[in-house]
């Protein structure tokens, strides 16, 4: 306010009218803000070069709220597998929620479906992932196979269970499957038939039960280094399936029909070779390539330059193409695993769980896929 004071109160409103008025013609209109969009991936954002120019907004995160079908999500159920396998995570935001997910845990008995959703929905946004094209990716499932075995060969169990070579090293290139099976480096940690073991090296695990009905659980431990080969469309080309015959059950039964050379020559079509460790059967699951036991229908592989081992990861997969498939599969899962296969930034395998049930269910998903990952907020 002036030091002159006016006293007549019309001249006092009549300065400030024409004071607002000299305002409105200088200074520009105020634009409206823009309406928030869904955030995709920030960009950086380096020191600010003159002459000056406004820093980017930052990403407005984003509910899990907002995810498809995430109200009919069982949230206790997704809850309790981040909690279970969260610790393996690098990341520090991921190690802060699952500090949290622990605290939860200690203080309320129980953590309640409510209380699970309350956790996640505050705990986290959620950013969509895109393949480089802008196509859905590729949702396929594995599962734990439960396999008889022999503690000794005999004519049915006649393919050795091998375990790693001394002094094998990740990435390592070994001899391909032919000449490994002609000279096995190691001696044998069981014997199995032909169908089975084939089938179990591309799993990458497997159970067993033995003529005593002792069990054991036949684990990962090293590889040959070479690149894996399916064997579907070589066995076409010899005339030993059809070709609207290629079913892993239709591969299965000819090794079976054919054990022996015959056997050993088409499964040596895939130089592939996988090496076991022997571990005791605690009834549970297997444990991925994160070292953490794999949650049935709540883990999945996925491609590690991609993901981090821990996080946390929405799918949504419609309309598989196979015969006996279910129509979708919908809901939040960790990443504890990895696989051979598993290429790209929406690509996941989704472990089923283990014994003949989950690898019905899991030889009939091919769905196309998205994935959301779950970004912990700070």
């Amino acid at each position: 306010m002036s030091a002159h004071r006016a006293v007549n109160v019309q001249g006092a409103v009549l300065a400030l009218m024409v004071t607002l008025l000299a305002g409105c013609a200088t200074r520009p209109p105020v634009a409206p803000a823009p309406e928030p969009s869904m955030p995709t991936r920030p960009e950086p954002t380096g020191p600010v070069e003159p002459p000056p120019a406004p820093r980017p907004e930052p990403v407005v995160g984003i509910s899990p709220a907002t995810l498809p079908g995430w109200d009919e999500e069982d949230h206790l159920a997704a809850f309790n597998a981040f909690a279970d396998g969260c610790r393996v995570s690098r990341d520090p935001g991921t190690r802060t929620q699952c500090d949290r997910a622990m605290h939860l845990r200690r203080t309320s008995r129980p953590v309640t479906p409510s209380m699970a959703r309350a956790f996640l929905e505050a705990g986290f946004t959620v950013v969509e992932q895109q393949t480089p094209d802008g196509r859905p990716g590729l949702l396929t499932s594995y599962f734990a196979p439960e396999y008889a075995a022999s503690r000794v060969r005999t004519a049915e169990f006649d393919m050795p269970v091998l375990a790693a070579p001394a002094g094998w090293r990740r990435g390592q290139t070994l001899p391909p499957r032919a000449e490994i099976e002609a000279a096995p480096p190691t001696g044998p940690l069981a014997w199995m038939r032909a169908e089975d073991l084939f089938f179990m090296q591309i799993q990458g695990s497997g159970y067993l039960t033995f003529e005593d009905g002792s069990k054991a659980r036949a684990s990962y431990a090293a590889d040959n280094g070479q690149t894996f080969v399916g064997i579907a469309t070589p066995m076409v080309r010899q005339g030993l399936l059809p070709q609207n015959g290629t079913s892993g059950d239709a591969i299965r039964g000819w090794l079976g029909a054919h054990r022996g050379p015959e056997a050993r020559a088409v499964m040596a079509l895939n130089p592939r070779y996988i090496f076991f460790r022997m571990d005791p059967d605690d009834g549970g699951d297997p444990s991925g390539a994160a070292g953490v036991p794999l949650p049935a229908r709540r883990s999945i592989a996925v491609d590690p330059t991609q993901w981090r081992y821990g996080d946390l990861v929405w799918i949504s997969a419609d309309g598989g193409n196979l015969a006996g498939a279910r129509g979708s599969y919908r809901g939040l899962v960790m990443a504890l695993d990895t696989g051979s296969a598993i290429r790209g930034p929406v690509r996941a395998d989704l472990y089923m769980g283990r014994g003949d049930a989950a690898g019905a269910e899991a030889g009939a998903v091919r769905h196309p896929l998205r994935m959301w990952k779950l970004v912990p907020r700070r």
